[in-house]
């Protein structure tokens, strides 16, 4: 049932522009696993083997601290609707902070909502579909404002201040880079 394509197909970019949530899945050399849903209109599959991701700021900051110590990333989807279906790309990925070069044309691709910790630039190696036979339905009733709202009442210095006394470190203790985006 499982099917691996060197490459990102028109019909893997257009499932996948589909779905309204996705899970990325990282993990350094030792210490816990990281799977997270991401949502939010944060993804942009840029060519045929690249996908770029904004990072929100969260609760943690696991991927960013796994990928100072290995690069590898999953990203997967999942489809609650019709055709089932899940799909994975897999590959390696960088981290571009706020002060990267590249930041400012970047995130425009996602009109730099506040709050916007980082993004990961995923070269993708393979990807592969398989059947979701199992996969439950479920209806999408929208997106949440929780997050925006929480980055508003906080604002840009409030952020800051968080990511400098929740972002620095993973559970597992690995730095995050964080320290990149901080003004202080």
């Amino acid at each position: 049932m499982a099917k691996q394509f060197d490459r990102i197909s028109p019909e893997h970019r257009a499932f996948i522009e589909a779905q309204h949530i996705f899970f990325t899945g990282t993990a350094g050399p030792s210490g816990r696993v990281n799977v997270s849903p991401k949502g939010m209109e944060s993804l942009r599959v840029t060519e045929d083997n690249r996908i770029l991701w904004l990072n929100l700021t969260g609760s943690g900051n696991e991927t960013a601290g796994h990928l100072t110590q290995d690069p590898r990333m999953t990203l997967m989807w999942c489809s609650f609707t019709r055709r089932p279906m899940i799909l994975r790309a897999y590959g390696t990925a960088r981290t571009l902070h706020r002060d990267h070069p590249d930041w400012a044309e970047t995130v425009a691709l996602f009109g730099d909502p506040l709050g916007a910790r980082q993004i990961y630039d995923l070269s993708v190696e393979m990807v592969q579909s398989s059947c979701g036979y199992s996969i439950p339905f479920f209806d999408h009733v929208g997106e949440r404002d929780t997050l925006k709202v929480w980055a508003e009442d906080k604002g840009e210095d409030g952020i800051e201040t968080y990511w400098d006394t929740r972002n620095r470190t993973t559970i597992d203790g690995a730095p995050t880079g964080i320290e990149a985006n901080l003004n202080k």
